[in-house]
C-alpha cells in the first residue's frame, strides 16, 4: 500500500475547505440579499407607497380612470425603483450621522454590512433600470425624468443647508405626476400642475410628522428640518398643509368626476388626517410615527374615491 504524496495531501486539504464554502454560499448571498433589502428600505414600503398615491390620483384623473397599461406598468415600476433608489443615496448622505440617532442606527452602511460604495453602485443600478424603462415613453417624459434624477439627489443633502428640506423631498416625490401626465396624454396641462401641487404640500406635511419623530436628535446632530423651523407653530403648519391637499385634490375631482364616491373618499381621508393631528398633538415620537405611517391610508382613501367613481361612471 502506497503513503500519500505531499501533493495529494495538500489536494485534499483544499477539497475539503471548498465543500464548506460551497456549501455555505447560499446562505451569504441570502445575508447579502438582506442587507441590500433593508438597504433600500424593500421591508418598509411605506416610502414607496407615498410616492406612489400622488401619480396615481393624477394619472387615473387624466385618463378619466382608463389609463394606458403600459404607462401604468412603468410607473408603479419605477415608483418602487427610484424610492429605493433615493433611499441608498439617503444612506449615503447620512453615513456619518445615522450611527447617533436612535431609529437609524442599525441600518446597513452604519453597521459595516454595506459599503458606502455599494450603496452608491445599488443607487445606480437601480435608477438606470428605471429609466430604461422611461425610454419606453414619449420624449417629453424621458426629458422630465433627467429633472426626476436631479431632484432625487438633491434631497439626501438639503437637510445639511435649509431648514425646509420637506419641501425639497415634496418637488422630489412629487415629479412622478407631471411626467405620468406627459406618459399618458403628451402634456402636463392644469390637472397635472395642480395634483403635483398638491404633492409636494402633502409631502411636507407627512415629512414634518416624520421629522417631529426625530426633532431632539437633530437638534444634537445639527441636521435641519420644518420640525425644528417651525417650532412650536408645527402641528398647526401639518393642519394647514393637509387642509390645502385635501381642498387641491377637491376642487380636480369636482371638476372633474364630482359624485358620492368620491366625496367620500375625501371624507374618510379628511378623517384620517384630523387623527393624524390628535396623534401629533403632544409630539409624542412614538405617536408622531404611528400619525406619519397612517398617511398611507390618507393616500389609499383619496385614490379609492376617485377610481370607485369612475368606475360608478
Amino acid at each position: 500500500m502506497s503513503l500519500p504524496t505531499a501533493s495529494t495531501a495538500v489536494f485534499s486539504s483544499t477539497k475539503m475547505a471548498v465543500r464548506p464554502s460551497l456549501m455555505n454560499m447560499p446562505s451569504l448571498i441570502n445575508e447579502r440579499v438582506g442587507h441590500y433589502v433593508k438597504l433600500v428600505r424593500a421591508d418598509k414600503p411605506i416610502g414607496a407607497l407615498l410616492l406612489l398615491w400622488p401619480m396615481l390620483w393624477a394619472l387615473w384623473f387624466v385618463s378619466s380612470g382608463n389609463p394606458d397599461g403600459a404607462v401604468l406598468l412603468v410607473f408603479l415600476s419605477g415608483t418602487f425603483l427610484m424610492r429605493s433608489a433615493g433611499c441608498a443615496i439617503n444612506d449615503y448622505a447620512d453615513r456619518n450621522i445615522d450611527g447617533a440617532v436612535a431609529r437609524t442606527r442599525s441600518r446597513p452602511i452604519v453597521t459595516g454590512a454595506v459599503s458606502p460604495r455599494e450603496a452608491l453602485l445599488v443607487a445606480a443600478f437601480l435608477a438606470l433600470v428605471s429609466f430604461l424603462l422611461v425610454l419606453t415613453m414619449n420624449r417629453l417624459t424621458i426629458l422630465l425624468s433627467f429633472v426626476g434624477v436631479v431632484l432625487a439627489a438633491a434631497y439626501p443633502f438639503s437637510k445639511r443647508v435649509t431648514y425646509w428640506p420637506q419641501l425639497v423631498l415634496g418637488l422630489a416625490f412629487g415629479w412622478a405626476v407631471p411626467m405620468v401626465c406627459a406618459a399618458q396624454t403628451g402634456h402636463i396641462g392644469a390637472t397635472g400642475w395642480l395634483i403635483y401641487l398638491a404633492a409636494i404640500i402633502w409631502a411636507f406635511a407627512y415629512d414634518t410628522i416624520y421629522a417631529m419623530v426625530d426633532r431632539d436628535d437633530d437638534l444634537l446632530l445639527g441636521v435641519k428640518s420644518t420640525a425644528i423651523r417651525l417650532g412650536q407653530y408645527d402641528v398647526a403648519a401639518v393642519a394647514i398643509a393637509q387642509a390645502l391637499v385635501l381642498l387641491i385634490v377637491l376642487l380636480v375631482g369636482l371638476s372633474q368626476s364630482p359624485g358620492w364616491f368620491f366625496l367620500t373618499g375625501m371624507l374618510i381621508a379628511a378623517a384620517v388626517a384630523l387623527w393624524q393631528l390628535y396623534l401629533i398633538r403632544h409630539r409624542d415620537p412614538k405617536t408622531c410615527f404611528r400619525a406619519f405611517l397612517a398617511n398611507n391610508y390618507l393616500g389609499a382613501a383619496i385614490f379609492s374615491g376617485i377610481a370607485c367613481q369612475y368606475l360608478a361612471d
